[in-house]
């Protein structure tokens, strides 16, 4: 079983997102600022939708240790400070969100497979509702989701560090529950993203 850290500033439904299943256990720590965490015992960390990134900011050095480390780290919330290697996440409100539309640009582990990138773009009929930015990507980095205008959605980047970072612009994900896979829909896309990014993302650290 996956062991995941989930950062959280105790947003009211935030647990409502990540429960843990018979693939992932799920470990809330509270981000105030000032508390570090020992980060050694998880597979995964995820910043999710949210979370005060000043707080986040102030533990760049936890994070960085946790990457070197050859982890895993998914951050779903357009981070504004710098603690994200190689990788900077812009806001930008400038565009009509009527125009905006999502394409697939480089999928390698195959993550949209069988996923409506139209669940990412439209919600009840309107486009634009799933970023409020998008990212500078690292130059060795894969852009996996772009925009109309060709800008960084979704970014996987493998080679900035030993580990992995799996960047969105801000795009609400979550684990809240596995059966949502089998319904159809917008939310049921995100959900069978998500695990597809447990799938084929994240390495589980071996059992001794």
């Amino acid at each position: 079983m996956l062991q995941a850290a989930v950062y959280s500033n105790q947003i009211v439904g935030l647990e409502d997102y990540f429960q843990s299943n018979p693939k992932v256990a799920y470990h809330f720590l509270i981000v105030d600022g000032k508390t570090r965490h020992d980060l050694r015992p998880y597979d995964l960390l995820i910043v999710p939708n949210g979370t005060d990134q000043i707080a986040v900011g102030r533990l760049k050095r936890d994070i960085h240790a946790f990457l070197d480390a050859g982890k895993t780290v998914f951050c779903f919330d357009g981070w504004f400070t710098d603690w994200v290697p190689g990788n900077q996440w812009v806001m930008d409100n400038s565009r009509k969100t009527i125009n905006i539309r999502y394409t697939v640009r480089s999928d390698r582990h195959g993550l949209f497979d069988g996923i409506s990138v139209e669940d990412f773009t439209f919600l009840h009929g309107m486009s634009g509702w799933w970023a409020c930015g998008y990212i500078n990507p690292a130059p060795a980095a894969d852009v996996v989701l772009e925009d109309t205008w060709g800008r960084a959605i979704i970014v996987l980047d493998e080679h900035t560090t030993p580990g992995t970072l799996l960047l969105t612009a801000s795009g609400p994900l979550g684990d809240s529950s596995y059966g949502l896979t089998d319904n159809a829909g917008t939310f049921a896309s995100l959900a069978r993203f998500y695990h597809r990014l447990l799938d084929r993302l994240v390495i589980p650290t071996p059992v001794s």
